[in-house]
């Protein structure tokens, strides 16, 4: 079978092999949050420096290597690139379930992290390489839905594992074996060239302006919308309902932002220009019911849908304006730039989150919701006024 890239087309195991990257991505880090809960009881002898350190450090390392291998990809063959990334991921997964110490643990999450860091831009990258036109903007959602369907079913299976014995938590750690399995594919199929009258080709180097615009951009969204992850859980405890619920609404939220990836183009047709300002509207709102309704079940599991759904349109677009704001062979470098502001917000968010409750004067989780639903409405106003001359918040045709 045949898949249309917009250059020509490409089989569907080399599609397959780059979904598979995509749901690579998904998981550094998924298998520690089941045990943090319990180090002390693994690790009696566990100090507090070494509980942070399994924690911080691979998420510190990723960053710095997305940086790295988007620039690597500028005269390196990205193909031996992931083959070096996924292999590295692979073992250190092997040494995370080998590992019967903390010391160990450490050091094989962390080279974990740098497994993960070289893949993370590859992702979207080959993408880039491989489409082109509305059909890279097809496989861009479909990656972020692949990626945040991964997301949800590992962490379920991963709690369920943990539970069984913690080691086993590590196994999914293990699913870049078939993206290894995979990669021969993606080496006897060549990407097309782009098109002359492509995206890409009406630049000679990166757009600066446009792609450190586009890194503000998805910085501000996705720490507004990270506050469902960190306090949820919090306000599921305080309105008194079971601890599960808050697992089932987070399971919601990244639902929402899979939802989109698999009908993008139809949202893009039907909202044009204004599809970044209706999306903002949606998480805006999203984030508002989670503030008034937060005693009701109901209530935050509408502001979960809606705050993931915003989200989840916004990114892949995002993604798509890095490539084609780039000439194909920086592509990747472009997209690892915009990308690693994601991992970024995901670091400094619980930071923010303690300002605002101290700039509040307040202990309230729900306070962030209000302020962060105001902050995105007053974004999705900014892009009203400029979306018809800004090619980061509106379109960019």
């Amino acid at each position: 079978m045949q898949i249309k890239t917009g250059k020509g087309t490409i089989p569907l195991t080399a599609l397959v092999a780059i979904w598979s990257v995509s749901a690579i991505v998904s998981l550094p880090g998924l298998a520690i949050s089941p045990i943090l809960d319990n180090i002390n009881t693994l690790f009696p002898k566990a100090s507090e420096l070494e509980t942070s350190m399994l924690e911080s450090l691979p998420s510190l390392l990723i960053i710095p290597f997305m940086l790295l291998a988007g620039r690597w990809t500028v005269r390196g063959n990205k193909l031996r690139l992931l083959v070096i990334g996924t292999s590295i991921f692979l073992l250190s997964g092997i040494g995370c379930m080998l590992s019967r110490t903390l010391t160990e643990l450490i050091v094989t999450s962390t080279i974990l992290g740098i497994g993960a860091g070289i893949i993370i831009p590859l992702s979207t990258g080959l993408i880039a390489d491989y489409f082109t036109g509305d059909e890279r903007v097809r496989q861009l959602g479909i990656s972020s839905a692949v990626n945040n369907l991964t997301l949800v079913i590992a962490t379920t299976l991963v709690g369920y594992l943990a539970d069984i014995e913690w080691h086993l938590a590590f196994s999914v750690y293990l699913l870049p074996a078939i993206t290894l399995l995979l990669i021969p594919a993606l080496s006897h199929t060549k990407p097309e060239p782009e098109p002359e009258h492509g995206a890409q080709n009406r630049t000679k180097s990166i757009n600066w302006g446009i792609i450190i615009g586009l890194m503000v951009f998805y910085f501000a969204i996705t720490y507004l919308s990270l506050v469902v992850t960190f306090n949820t859980s919090y306000i599921v405890e305080g309105a008194g309902f079971k601890s599960t619920y808050s697992g089932i609404i987070i399971s919601l939220f990244f639902l929402a932002i899979m939802a989109p990836g698999f009908f993008l183009n139809r949202i893009i047709k039907l909202c044009g220009a204004w599809v970044n300002l209706c999306s903002l509207i949606i998480m805006g709102i999203g984030l508002s019911i989670i503030y008034f309704a937060h005693a009701s079940l109901l209530g935050l599991a509408l502001g979960a849908i809606f705050t993931g759904f915003g989200y989840g349109i916004m990114q892949p677009i995002i993604y798509d304006k890095a490539a084609t704001n780039s000439p194909p062979n920086l592509s990747t470098l472009a997209l690892s730039l915009v990308m690693v502001v994601n991992y970024l917000a995901i670091l400094v968010a619980p930071f923010i989150l303690e300002l605002t409750d101290k700039i509040f004067h307040t202990t309230s989780h729900t306070t962030a919701f209000i302020v962060n639903g105001c902050i995105t409405l007053c974004i999705a106003l900014i892009t009203l006024f400029t979306l018809h001359r800004s090619r980061v918040l509106g379109s960019d045709d």
